[in-house]
């Protein structure tokens, strides 16, 4: 059996530890979670989006994502528009203040991710990058398989 210090969820838990509380300070002072910065984050980068797609691309649950986008939008940083061609597609999007508060926090965010990738070279970056994508791929590509064969 692989040494559990040494095992891949531990190696991440602790790297996790490390570099969080650098982005956990950033978001309280903005009054944000962690969850809503990635909501955030990827209305940023990606304009309007379906709730699919947020529940996709930030990793959160879609219960869970409902209550997020609510306070968010409570917050007057993104708002919810129904989709005209299908009642039942939601699109979510930033608002001029989400927007402008995600151009407010990049520096900071710019500032942070610097700090950490200073640890290692370009190179290894890369690489380990493309090594947890990796695995990434593969275990869903086993878990897809399994679910079909069961």
């Amino acid at each position: 059996m692989t040494n559990f210090d040494n095992s891949l969820p531990m190696i991440v838990y602790r790297t996790l530890d490390a570099i969080m509380p650098n982005f956990r300070e950033l978001f309280s002072q903005y009054e944000l979670t962690e969850q809503q910065w990635r909501v955030l984050r990827v209305l940023w980068d990606s304009g309007r989006v379906t709730s699919i797609q947020l529940a996709q691309n930030t990793l959160l649950p879609a219960p869970s994502l409902v209550g997020i986008v609510d306070r968010l939008e409570k917050k007057g940083l993104v708002v919810r528009l129904r989709s005209d061609q299908d009642r039942r597609v939601v699109f979510v999007s930033a608002t001029p203040v989400g927007k402008a508060l995600g151009k407010e926090v990049a520096p900071y965010v710019d500032e942070i991710n610097e700090k950490i990738q200073s640890a290692v070279s370009e190179r290894e970056w890369k690489s380990m990058q493309r090594t947890l994508e990796k695995i990434s791929a593969h275990m869903t590509q086993v878990e897809m398989k399994n679910a079909s064969n069961g």
